[in-house]
């Protein structure tokens, strides 16, 4: 396995190289399997007291560094806090280690759990709101925060909440980033080198435990074209085969609204039957568990309504199905157990269908998240945010559009938005391949395929701005200000990095229109670096 390994040090650092670390006492969790490489690299800045982000692909196994952090954390008596980005995944995580550590605590907007607790499992805007408190006793304690899914904090409305958090948080405080693969991530680590005056390593592998099939499905048509295979080769023969019968916009219209998510309306007769189609193709070929993704809550259960005559459960998953929810839903009151939507989705849970996005209550949530992780669901139609950090693969990963409404148009979805749904495909241990399944409505060129589909990560880029809540919140706090968390954001920090080309741009563009012999030499000097860049500033 090739790993890459770099790291951001603070000025005269004593630093000793990775590969001469010595162990100088037992480790703090020990592991029934051997460690891959990264995973030993991490460890071992981690022993060292030194911030670290991992960067891998789903199911590479990021998860046994963030638990030895844990570990190493309550050894030392001392306190660590576990970030994610959505509820879901706080609850997840706090189910995962209060069954390996015991001493784990819950804090969400939902739910509080033992608050006290040594290990605290919270949403990143609880964490921002404790560091607004002054929550000292607390953060005096705390030696190791975890940022699951940090490549998150390029979101456009709740990335702020990231960079908020990570500049306000003292410097005694290490850190484990945990993301997927980002093309910046030494960008991201020295930024975090600088505020924190500490060092940062970056552990990157592109190692994929299990490996990805990606096949094209024209909707109206009968069957799968592979136009990736598993070693990652473009097979432009297939792909004009799979997309000759479909037009341009051929099936699909789309519309936005001001102020409004888009509504995708089909104009095809044969929509319904592409989903039906679809899911008796990957029952014959026995590729279930699938997650099939859609861009949109309604969509949602408007596809599982499409497929409700399917039964997927014998009589005895039905059991459980039952007993699982039963015990779940016995917590409520007797008149909420026959809310609308629990009345709705019980029926498609038996028949092992089910649906995920965040209208669904909190409580049918964690009871589709159950229910799928014991393989009771074989078929989960859900939105991107699944995708977030969640550990549920399934065997097949279908897209039933690749393009979606951000808020402001309708465009195609992104190279990193598509690895990180489609890095839900493949069990580790249990397949031997994941298979991911693009839904095509329209004529597309194969490059926007090749490039969604084999391209790069989005980088990781600064959401901040300044908001009037974030203003308040400041005055509260001694010492803090908006200029303060200006000049220690992630934003000024990227800026800052472009002013040495923008400043050689300068000079050349200046040199370029000023004939005088004096400049020549300028103009050598910069035709001699390395680093400059030529173009219109």
């Amino acid at each position: 396995m090739l790993i890459h390994h770099q790291v951001a040090l603070p000025p005269n650092y004593p630093y000793t190289p990775i590969s001469q670390h010595v162990y100088l006492m037992e480790p703090a969790k020990e592991y029934q399997f051997e460690l891959d490489p990264f995973q030993k690299a991490a460890i071992a800045s981690i022993e060292r007291s030194e911030s670290v982000l991992v960067s891998a692909h789903t199911s590479a196994g990021k998860t046994v560094v963030a638990e030895y952090a844990i570990a190493l954390a309550l050894k030392n008596k001392q306190r660590v806090i576990y970030t994610s980005p959505i509820k879901a995944l706080s609850n997840q995580k706090y189910r995962e280690l209060e069954s390996a550590f015991g001493d784990v605590g819950l804090l969400t907007g939902d739910v509080t759990i033992n608050p006290n607790a040594s290990c605290l499992v919270m949403t990143t805007e609880i964490l921002l709101a404790m560091l607004y408190r002054g929550n000292d006793v607390i953060m005096r304690e705390v030696s190791w925060v975890v940022f699951d899914e940090i490549h998150y904090m390029r979101d456009k409305v709740r990335g702020v909440v990231w960079e908020e958090a990570l500049i306000l948080l003292p410097r005694q405080v290490h850190f484990v980033f945990l993301s997927a693969t980002i093309p910046n991530a030494m960008e991201f680590a020295e930024w975090i080198c600088k505020i924190h005056a500490q060092p940062c390593h970056v552990v990157y592998t592109d190692f994929r435990p299990t490996p990805l099939q990606h096949y094209i499905y024209p909707c109206g048509g009968d069957g799968i074209f592979m136009v990736v295979d598993e070693n990652g080769v473009f097979k432009e023969d297939n792909f004009l085969q799979a997309t000759q019968s479909l037009l341009p916009d051929q099936d699909v219209e789309y519309k936005s609204f001001k102020g409004k998510k888009a509504n995708v309306i089909d104009r095809s007769t044969k929509g319904p039957s592409d989903i039906i189609k679809i899911i008796n193709m990957i029952m014959q070929r026995d590729y279930q568990p699938v997650i099939i993704f859609s861009f949109g809550k309604s969509l949602c259960e408007t596809y599982a309504m499409q497929i409700k005559q399917f039964d997927f459960n014998n009589e005895e998953e039905k059991r459980l199905v039952k007993t699982v929810f039963d015990n779940a839903i016995d917590v409520l009151d007797v008149e909420d157990r026959q809310l609308p939507q629990i009345k709705f989705l019980y029926p498609y849970l038996l028949r092992g269908i089910a649906f995920h996005h965040s209208g669904l209550l909190p409580l049918l949530k964690e009871i589709v998240e159950l229910l799928f992780q014991e393989g009771l669901i074989k078929v989960l139609f859900a939105t991107e945010t699944f995708a977030m950090g969640l550990n549920m693969p399934a065997r097949t990963v279908v897209f039933t559009d690749v393009k979606k409404f951000d808020g402001e148009l309708v465009r195609y979805i992104t190279s990193g938005e598509y690895i990180q749904m489609s890095g839900r495909a493949g069990r580790r241990g249990i397949d031997t391949r994941g298979i991911v399944i693009l839904m095509a409505r329209e004529k597309m060129a194969p490059n926007a395929i090749k490039e969604m589909i084999m391209g790069e990560s989005d980088n990781l880029t600064s959401a901040f701005h300044l908001k009037y809540n974030m203003i308040l919140n400041m005055m509260r706090v001694e010492g803090i200000s908006p200029e303060f968390l200006l000049k220690n954001s992630f934003y000024q920090f990227q800026n800052t990095a472009t002013l040495p080309a923008l400043e050689e741009g300068l000079l050349l563009f200046t040199c370029l229109t000023d004939t005088s012999p004096s400049t020549f030499s300028h103009v050598k000097y910069l035709s001699r670096s390395p680093s400059s860049r030529i173009g219109i500033f």
